[in-house]
């Protein structure tokens, strides 16, 4: 989960959501990612998807059986359905995302009987840190836009 967090920093310096993924198999890193969807122009580049191709183009496979993907911030459905056609067998996740996440906070989609694959998930792990690192970068977010309000209208003034 270190890993991730340290690419969810790579994220959020291209002022994307930090969101880190790797992708483990016997004990090897074969995958890594961060969100990208914004500098990408690719509404499918979050970090789990990234870490997801990168694993499958190393091991020449898109089943990627056996592994594990450790991710910053529960998966969105659309991650948890490329996690489940890729057949992973775990996922382990950071923070929960009470808004969009699909594993344990909405939808429970590793739960539904209709699937073919079920993947084992744990979450909670390093949470902290991982929350941290997204509230950190929404508050700068903000102060950044308020700060830009703040000029523009000190230039109106100005020309008032």
């Amino acid at each position: 989960m270190a890993r991730a967090l340290a690419l969810a920093e790579q994220a959020a310096a291209l002022n994307e959501v930090p969101v880190g993924a790797v992708v483990v198999l016997d004990g090897q890193v074969i995958g890594e990612g961060w969100n990208q969807p914004i500098s990408g122009h690719d509404p499918t580049a979050h970090a789990e998807i990234m870490a997801l191709r990168d694993a499958a183009a190393k091991t020449g496979n898109y089943r990627l059986a056996g592994a594990t993907l450790y991710v910053t911030i529960e998966p969105c459905t659309m991650c948890a359905g490329a996690i489940v056609h890729a057949r992973i067998k775990r996922v382990v996740f950071g923070a929960v995302e009470p808004k969009a996440g699909a594993v344990v906070s909405n939808s429970q989609l590793f739960g539904q009987s209709w699937l073919n694959h079920w993947p084992e998930f744990t979450g909670d792990v390093m949470a902290e840190q991982c929350s941290e690192a997204i509230s950190q970068f929404f508050r700068r977010r903000r102060a950044e836009k308020k700060a830009l309000k703040l000029a523009a209208k000190a230039i109106d003034n100005k020309l008032e």
